[in-house]
């Protein structure tokens, strides 16, 4: 298959709201940023799909020899193939690739995180790099760019982590920092055995304010010379924010249930926010 068409298929088949951010995008950013969003979608899988944390392990450092195969212009997966021709036009280190490995190799040997900055390494890894990936592929002029892209990542992947508890927790992963449930009064049987309660729904609203302080905190670092240019990055905020409110507005069901807007509302957002960015 053509590489190309490879993550296509693979973006498109996630079904993730970061699929309609791209859609407005020139086409060779489209397929840069693409071609990072599959070799994302592909190291995530391994840990997802494997139940064998050694198979698991293994596969993850075959893509971390892939990753310098396709510096020394030898790439071998369909990914990595779509992936060469992007880390020379926009200069991409490889050091960051292999730092998305390093977090979600966090997620074979670490199910629970003591405090948020422990959680913090975790989600700039696994997110914060990547939004400054993509601030570099849809281009800017100013250095507080980056910063934006990493907290606006940050802030991604705090509401994946609210949305997805129940989801996590049946993986025996708690991603909600343990002096956190302690402050609150929620014990870990809690979460993993999905009872609900009051304090349960205090610390999920708390959990709501901290990332909703990383998209504002965000925004602000986003300069206005490349506001434009950063378009597609205010859809995917666009679209997790509202699901945010969504999941705010239910009054938290993530231990049982899993909140998801529609694909027309997504498509309805994107094109909005796009117009209006």
């Amino acid at each position: 298959m053509d590489p190309n068409q490879y993550c296509q298929d693979k973006a498109a088949a996630s079904g993730s709201s970061f699929y309609y951010s791209f859609l407005f995008l020139p086409q060779p950013k489209r397929r840069a940023i693409i071609a990072l969003y599959a070799f994302c979608r592909e190291v995530d899988d391994i840990v997802d799909e494997c139940n064998d944390p050694y198979v698991a392990q293994t596969k993850l450092a075959w893509w971390r020899k892939e990753i310098d195969d396709l510096y020394r212009g030898e790439p071998h997966h369909p990914v990595s193939q779509a992936l060469a021709p992007v880390i020379r036009a926009f200069d991409l280190p490889a050091e960051q690739l292999q730092e998305i490995i390093d977090g979600m190799e966090m997620d074979l040997t670490q199910q629970r995180y003591a405090d948020f900055k422990s959680l913090r390494l975790y989600c700039h890894r696994v997110a914060g790099v990547v939004g400054e990936l993509s601030a570099v592929i849809f281009g800017y002029t100013e250095r507080t760019t980056l910063q934006y892209a990493a907290d606006l990542g940050l802030a991604f992947q705090l509401t994946n982590i609210i949305r997805d508890v129940g989801e996590d927790a049946r993986r025996n992963r708690i991603y909600l920092p343990a002096d956190e449930l302690a402050r609150f009064n929620v014990p870990a049987a809690d979460i993993l055995n999905a009872r609900d309660s009051d304090n349960f729904r205090q610390l999920m609203e708390f959990q709501y304010q901290r990332a909703q302080q990383f998209y504002t905190q965000a925004f602000a670092a986003l300069p206005q010379a490349d506001r434009k240019a950063q378009r597609a990055g205010l859809v995917m905020a666009a679209i997790y924010r509202t699901l945010l409110e969504e999941i705010r507005h239910e009054g938290y069901p993530v231990l049982r249930q899993r909140t998801a807007l529609t694909p027309l509302r997504k498509l309805w957002i994107a094109w909005r926010t796009w117009i209006k960015a």
